[in-house]
């Protein structure tokens, strides 16, 4: 850009307008809800634009336009990225700007604000940038040394990203345990060793499972077609392999919750009502049934939906599965979004951990 420079940030006006996008961010918003086929990513998208669309008025008094100014990107991430200073910890915005944001419901609360998600809502500025084909501000090499500054900051202060409880084998059997012979207990059964079971499913994914997608076997279990998952969205190039199996134990639940309920079309797992079968669960649902039954097993850690997902990963380390073989059930695309949890689960039995002990005698 020819001018990255701003004028100087004004008063900061006394009310700001939550639902007000500038006409070119508005457009962004809607060609990036057209592009996203995931309700969670759609929600996401339109929240961080709205975010800078609020933040950017309040911090300079005027509506927000594409290209943002590569200045005000840096002032976006000084302002909500948290610092070690002489006084301890700081971060520049406006404490004024601040309570105004929360107040309008844009941020939970005061203080700076997570470095995973303000990467996240650079990178949705930057996507709005590259759907209206203007310069981005965000590829700008001062705003991505910044970021990794800041990357590198967080790490030496030993903060970590938070990641959910891995509900391994063990832990699944202790969610089981729970599960009970009422209507309500046989669904919550099932929809645990399903979602483990055909491959560490998402919480999106369990909720969206239709009857139209299951084929049962002849010799037992099911074969589940994942029609929608983030690998599918990728396009027709994308590695997938849909047919996911639900074998064993896992099967048996199935099969016991599809006779309890009597269902035989739309979604396979469903809200209820005593002994009454309802509509199809939410994601949010299916990450209660979740936390409710870790609670009832006295599981300490912080679950939810993503437990099964990197459960499963774990345990297919833990009993030496390979790599590739656990990445075909959950479609993962990139091995390091996975890596992690595949060895956490193997770290037990690795052969360079036991240098130390002593060796087999030989005859």
């Amino acid at each position: 850009m020819s001018d990255n420079t701003l004028p100087e940030p004004l008063a900061i006006t006394p009310v700001l307008f939550p639902d007000q996008l500038a006409e070119a961010a508005e457009s962004a918003v809607k060609e990036i809800l057209e592009e996203a086929a995931s309700a969670n990513t759609t929600r996401s998208y339109a929240s961080a634009l709205r975010y800078w669309a609020a933040w950017f008025q309040g911090r300079y008094g005027r509506s927000i336009e594409l290209p943002v100014p590569e200045i005000a990107v840096v002032q976006f991430i000084v302002d909500h990225v948290a610092r070690r200073s002489t006084s301890g910890m700081a971060w520049e915005l406006p404490k004024s700007l601040d309570d105004q944001l929360v107040a309008a419901g844009f941020k939970k609360r005061t203080g700076a604000l997570k470095l995973t998600t303000v990467v996240h809502r650079v990178a949705v500025l930057s996507k709005a940038h590259q759907l209206r084909r203007v310069d981005n501000p965000c590829e700008q090499p001062p705003v991505r040394h910044l970021l990794a500054r800041a990357r590198r900051a967080a790490n030496k202060r030993g903060e970590r990203p938070t990641k959910k409880t891995a509900i391994t084998r063990r832990e699944l059997e202790a969610l089981v345990e729970t599960c009970d012979q009422t209507l309500e207990g046989i669904r919550d059964r099932a929809l645990l060793y399903f979602a483990f079971a055909s491959g560490g499913r998402r919480r999106s994914e369990v909720a969206a499972a239709d009857f139209a997608d299951l084929k049962r076997l002849p010799d037992g279990g099911y074969v589940y077609r994942l029609q929608f998952s983030k690998t599918q969205q990728a396009g027709p190039n994308a590695k997938s392999t849909p047919d996911k199996s639900v074998l064993g134990v896992a099967g048996d639940a199935l099969a016991r919750w599809i006779e309890a309920s009597g269902l035989t079309e739309g979604r396979v797992f469903r809200r209820l009502w005593k002994d009454r079968v309802g509509a199809g669960l939410s994601p949010a649902a299916v990450a209660e049934i979740v936390q409710r039954r870790a609670a009832k097993a006295g599981l300490e850690g912080d679950f939810a939906g993503h437990s099964l997902r990197s459960g499963f990963v774990t345990e297919g380390g833990r009993q030496g599965v390979a790599l590739p073989a656990i990445m075909a059930m959950t479609e993962h695309r990139s091995v390091g979004s996975v890596i992690g949890y595949f060895q956490a689960g193997g770290v037990q039995d690795n052969p360079a951990a036991r240098l130390l002990e002593d060796e087999p005698k030989r005859d």
